[in-house]
């Protein structure tokens, strides 16, 4: 929109001035500039309208606010960066000068040891992330949803103009997006540390590898923190859903392996069995075994992270024979676990259903 000022000096100018306005307004290039710049302020307030955020993603940034500012988080956060250096230094202090040597010419997969490697003080980098993970999936989300019950807040984020299901997808996507950040800058770190202090970098294969063994760590952590958040909304005090959680944890890390081995020892085939027969008793203890959802990752892991490894049940003699003592590509290593991180992502799915289905018939009311 042009603004035109004029300043008169005489009033036989103004009559002029009123004149030349008329005719102005009868041309038809006027109205063209007056729809033009219509359209120009209607196509502005669209534009501004969708820079707007979305409510969905502000409750994330809400969520991941929480949580980075919470004591609880900067508690587990400081645990869990103190026993990765812990477990880095046991894994350098282990590589000597004369295995660095050895391993640059002879083992492929040597920047790998990293992780996996240690002197028997501290275990290794993926066993510690199997053993805390599960506290940081419970930590996050055993008060998702009952502590935002019990001080009224609850009610008051429902009853604004928002779907329902925005608050418990954005419970879960700010914690995940947490935990991803954390495990993907912890891995990086002994990444960066490894190749300073060892001076051997990556190849692309184990930077790959490394990058499957993090994503896998989210997801093992991503289905403790649903079935923390499905306990959050079936329990109103946030006590009970960490107490429940933290049961659960220890009864499959512990007390499971027990009852494992008492079924073994009441199983355990006679000296006159059958090989087909010691075979099927080893399958169905391994399958018992592979229930709990800490084995399927250690499983998978260290398969990811151990490429001499083969396979994880047992084999005859007509398997092995004849196999090349070499090791995997990537591609075979994760056919040999693929059934190990379809039960993991089918654990996590079906924990984040029932915390959904559960949340969306929730009856929630005002203190």
């Amino acid at each position: 929109m042009i603004s035109i000022v004029v300043i008169l000096k005489e009033e036989s100018h103004m009559e002029k001035l009123h004149s030349t306005i008329r005719q102005l307004k009868a041309q038809p290039w006027v109205v063209k500039l007056t729809g033009a710049a219509v359209q120009y302020r209607a196509r502005a307030q669209e534009k501004q309208l969708d820079a707007t955020v979305h409510p969905f993603w502000v409750i994330v940034q809400k969520e991941i606010t929480d949580h980075v500012r919470s004591w609880r988080f900067n508690v587990l956060l400081a645990l869990i960066v103190l026993t990765c250096f812990g477990s880095l230094y046991t894994s350098i202090t282990s590589l000597t000068a004369e295995t660095a040597k050895a391993g640059d010419d002879s083992d492929p997969f040597f920047f790998l040891k990293l992780f996996t490697l240690s002197d028997g003080s501290l275990p290794p980098f993926h066993v510690f992330i199997g053993f805390l993970g599960p506290l940081l999936g419970i930590g996050l989300g055993f008060d998702a949803i009952n502590s935002e019950q019990n001080a009224g807040t609850l009610s008051r984020v429902m009853a604004q103009p928002i779907h329902r299901d925005y608050l418990i997808n954005a419970k879960f996507t700010g914690a995940l997006i947490v935990i991803g950040v954390l495990f993907f800058s912890l891995g990086f770190l002994v990444m960066g540390f490894g190749m300073v202090i060892i001076g051997i970098p990556p190849t692309a294969e184990e930077f790959l590898r490394v990058i499957c063994f993090l994503l896998l760590s989210v997801l093992y952590v991503a289905f403790w923190l649903n079935l923390s958040v499905l306990l959050s909304i079936r329990f109103r005090q946030a006590a009970t859903s960490a107490l429940t959680a933290i049961a659960i944890w220890l009864f499959f890390t512990v007390f499971y392996q027990i009852i494992v081995n008492l079924i073994a020892r009441a199983l355990l085939p006679s000296d006159a069995a059958s090989p087909q027969q010691l075979m099927g008793y080893q399958q169905f203890i391994m399958n018992l075994m592979r229930i709990v959802p800490s084995q399927l990752y250690t499983d998978a892991t260290t398969t990811l992270l151990m490429p001499s490894v083969r396979s994880l049940g047992p084999l005859t003699m007509e398997q092995a024979y004849g196999a090349i003592p070499s090791p995997l590509p990537l591609g075979q290593s994760l056919l040999i676990v693929w059934p190990q991180l379809t039960g993991l992502i089918a654990a996590t799915v079906i924990c984040f259903a029932l915390s959904y289905v559960s949340f969306m018939r929730k009856e929630i009311r005002s203190r």
